[in-house]
């Protein structure tokens, strides 16, 4: 049985800081969130393989407390970055991490993917930690609206579970007509998939 000091601790926001992109970011999370007490694996690798310019206009895709997104904005400081998620409580601690770290060209908002994003936004890049347990269904939307919504040369780049690894890669091929296995980890596969000039 939990004592009440011991429950108090738990509702307390997690802090920790992590070193992403080259950056130190200073992040807060809360138990019920997607690794809330470290940065994961799968997270780290994508970050590790990304191609990004001063200038690029990105989006998180499923952001959590948004560690991919606010990476993104420190790596592209002239353009903005927009992230999303459907769990309001991942959209406040990636909002509030925003200001926490000054990243004034970085926000977050609510989207069951692409469902609630401004329908002229476009960007240069997406990037994603894809959840294991997605479903075909919505994996098949995702990469049709990040397709539709990237601008001419855009790049996305995946991290999925080396499990998904060919499912995405025939995916891509069939939704971008091109496919780039960039690393494949003990677990984790990072693909990028780029929309035609």
């Amino acid at each position: 049985m939990l004592t009440s000091e011991q429950l108090a601790g738990l509702r307390r926001d997690i802090h920790f800081t992590a070193e992403l992109g080259g950056h130190s970011l200073t992040l807060h999370s809360t138990w019920g969130l997607f690794s809330p007490r470290e940065i994961d694996e799968g997270t780290r690798l994508l970050l590790d393989h990304l191609d990004i310019e001063p200038g690029d206009d990105c989006l998180d895709l499923g952001c959590g407390y948004g560690p991919i997104g606010l990476t993104l904005a420190t790596l592209a400081p002239q353009g903005r970055t927009l992230m999303v998620d459907k769990d309001f409580v991942a959209i406040d601690y990636a909002n509030r991490n925003a200001r926490l770290n000054g990243l004034t060209n970085a926000t977050a908002q609510l989207s069951n993917g692409f469902d609630q994003i401004e329908l002229g936004l476009r960007f240069d890049l997406i990037a994603s930690n894809v959840p294991a347990k997605v479903g075909k269904e919505l994996l098949a939307i995702l990469l049709h609206d990040a397709q539709a919504r990237l601008r001419p040369g855009g790049r996305l780049y995946l991290v999925t579970i080396n499990g998904l690894r060919q499912y995405m890669k025939r995916n891509l091929t069939e939704v971008f007509g091109n496919y780039d296995k960039l690393k494949q980890g003990a677990h984790y596969t990072v693909a990028l998939a780029r929309k035609a000039v």
